[in-house]
């Protein structure tokens, strides 16, 4: 019932700065998201998608929550956290990029949440994983 983890490794044939660019621009997660509705409402200081930045982003029925990135490195990583509205806490994403040998790219997808009532996060966890890994692989840049 504690912590949850979201763990995914894909790999693509596009390369890091290509995969980096998509992922990075908050509006394009809805791909990954579906059929979350994602708007951005901050833009981060000095990079338009880095640290500072954040995303309004509404799943169905449920209210909208905010997330904010708080470690950005250019083609290489994306940190965030929920900031506001949502019954999860203590929740980091983490997306880093790698180049692979054939000139792609392989992102490492991590997520830990915690529900702030009791089985919120283990309810969460199944449709979260299984929605993302969906739209990962439906992803061709």
């Amino acid at each position: 019932m504690g912590q949850q983890r979201i763990e995914i490794v894909q790999e693509f044939s596009a390369p890091v700065d290509r995969l980096f660019a998509y992922l990075g621009e908050h509006e394009n997660l809805a791909a990954i998201f579906a059929p979350a509705k994602i708007k951005r409402i901050s833009d981060g200081q000095g990079v338009r998608n880095g640290v500072g930045s954040a995303r309004e982003m509404r799943i169905l029925v449920g209210p909208a929550f905010v997330e904010t990135v708080t470690a950005y490195k250019e083609n290489e990583l994306i940190e965030y956290r929920i900031t506001r509205g949502s019954p999860l806490k203590n929740h980091h994403g983490v997306m880093r990029f790698y180049p692979t040998a054939s000139g792609g790219s392989r992102l490492h997808y991590t997520i830990v949440f915690e529900g702030k009532f009791p089985l919120v996060a283990s309810i969460i966890k199944p449709g979260l994983e299984m929605g993302i890994r969906r739209g990962l692989k439906g992803l061709h840049l």
